[in-house]
């Protein structure tokens, strides 16, 4: 089973995202802020971790950052991105720090799932 670290300080993402996912045979951990997903992605090595970008303590830049230095987790693990940042300076920002896909919110669960399992599917 996949692990996926969701990382969102809204309770209502949180609680439609893991609902969903779980639905989907994925195994999943939840971070509140972004101190919390650096802890967690160092202890549990997740395949993906889902990130916003706005949070407390630690935003999700440095978040991804922390995730491309880490010996054990940038080739391990990927990142998507769910933020309600909507510039094309924030999207090529994320990007260039390592996430994978870029998703604004507010979005669809189907999309989001998609591509969840593209990420997570090995290409054959």
């Amino acid at each position: 089973m996949k692990k996926i670290l969701l990382v969102d300080d809204e309770p209502n993402i949180i609680m439609a995202l893991e609902y969903s996912l779980r639905k989907n045979n994925y195994e999943i951990f939840i971070a509140r802020d972004g101190e919390e997903a650096i802890d967690l992605a160092g202890k549990l090595k997740p395949d993906l971790v889902i990130l916003d970008i706005m949070m407390p303590k630690v935003d999700g830049y440095e978040v991804l950052e922390f995730l491309q230095k880490h010996e054990t987790l940038k080739n391990t693990t990927q990142t998507l991105i769910i933020s309600a940042k909507q510039k094309e300076s924030d999207v090529e920002k994320g990007l260039s720090l390592g996430a994978k896909d870029y998703i604004k919110k507010p979005f669809s669960i189907k999309k989001l799932l998609n591509t969840v399992n593209e990420l997570l599917t090995p290409n054959t």
